[in-house]
């Protein structure tokens, strides 16, 4: 495979981050008793501006917990129509908790403030559902790794905290969403009552994610952690490859966010309609094959047969995610595939 652009959740652990997780101290996380557990739950809270933390085997996981805290059965959550708790999770919510939702239409997944307060729903009685979590993605997945702005987030907590609704954050890439934009994770993290954010995708650990809260809802979630059969013994092997990564992977995110900008430019200059490469903000790049002519499942067979291998998100959509697995000679190679297409596409 010259380029393998499927997902960053691809990326194999590095000879290092192999060492740390070789080294590691650990004790029985059900017991609260790994000390390397502790370690990077303390420091993902402490990052992000919250109390404590609680380490997840998956994304999936942390996101559900986070729901759960806030959600109870029969109640609401509101997302938007493309979030990742909703498109991507096989209705967990629903299924596990419960839980109803709604969602609001977006463009690229960018936030829109009116769209989540147009949901919200408050003060009904017995006579409607009422909403009890708003849920915000960051960056988000199915909208090519748009970054939300911070002043909208804003915006939405300015709004959803007087009605006593809570606020969940989808921050599987939210690393990306800092590097990209500068502003501080705990500028992000304190509009949040939980936060969920991933290690194994853009920064590199083989598994894991943490979510953070108040020490009162960690603990919680810790229960409904076991409850949903995810108590872990020795994981400190598994947190010691997260630690590294927060050491030493986060800052090289802005590599892959250049590798996918390049490679969108070049797409856009190929066949313009196939991407709009202002758009591409991070390590994510949407390519509309369909307004070319192409289905999508027929584009990302041609680039397999090119050594590039990609992800179909619709008819005519297909994303690529580029990695630490990646490197500059993988991205030509996936621009010289992908260009050739789309060029011969518009030539026929």
């Amino acid at each position: 495979m010259r380029a393998d652009l499927l997902s960053d959740t691809l990326t194999r652990p590095t000879p290092a981050m192999r060492q740390a997780m070789a080294h590691a101290e650990v004790g029985d996380d059900v017991f609260g008793e790994d000390p390397t557990v502790r370690a990077l739950e303390d420091k993902v809270a402490a990052l992000l501006g919250h109390e404590a933390g609680l380490f997840a085997p998956t994304g999936s996981l942390a996101n559900q917990l986070g729901l759960r805290l806030h959600v109870g059965p029969g109640q609401e959550l509101v997302a938007d129509q493309l979030a990742h708790v909703l498109r991507a999770e096989l209705g967990a919510a629903a299924a596990f908790s419960g839980i109803t939702s709604r969602s609001w239409p977006s463009e690229r997944g960018l936030l829109d403030p009116a769209g989540p307060m147009s949901l919200v729903t408050t003060g009904v009685g017995p006579y409607q559902v009422e909403t009890s979590l708003v849920v915000l993605e960051n960056t988000h997945n199915f909208g090519g790794g748009t970054v939300q702005p911070i002043e909208a987030i804003r915006e939405v907590r300015a709004a959803t905290q007087p009605l006593g609704v809570a606020m969940h954050l989808d921050g599987a890439r939210l690393w990306n969403a800092h590097v990209a934009t500068g502003v501080p994770l705990t500028a992000y993290g304190e509009q949040f009552d939980t936060v969920s954010v991933c290690l194994s995708k853009g920064l590199g650990a083989p598994v894991g994610s943490v979510l953070v809260g108040s020490a009162e809802h960690m603990a919680q979630a810790r229960i409904w952690r076991k409850r949903y059969g995810a108590g872990m013994r020795q994981v400190g092997i598994l947190a010691a490859a997260g630690i590294h990564a927060l050491d030493h992977h986060l800052d090289r995110l802005d590599d892959d966010h250049a590798r996918a900008a390049r490679f969108a430019a070049a797409c856009a200059e190929a066949a313009p309609a196939s991407v709009d490469a202002a758009t591409v903000e991070t390590n994510i790049v949407v390519l509309d094959v369909g307004a070319l002519g192409w289905r999508a499942p027929a584009f990302v067979a041609a680039l397999i047969e090119q050594g590039v291998r990609t992800y179909a998100v619709g008819p005519g959509r297909v994303r690529l995610v580029w990695h630490l697995d990646v490197d500059d000679a993988g991205t030509d190679a996936a621009i010289d595939a992908a260009t050739t297409l789309l060029r011969t596409q518009i030539d026929q």
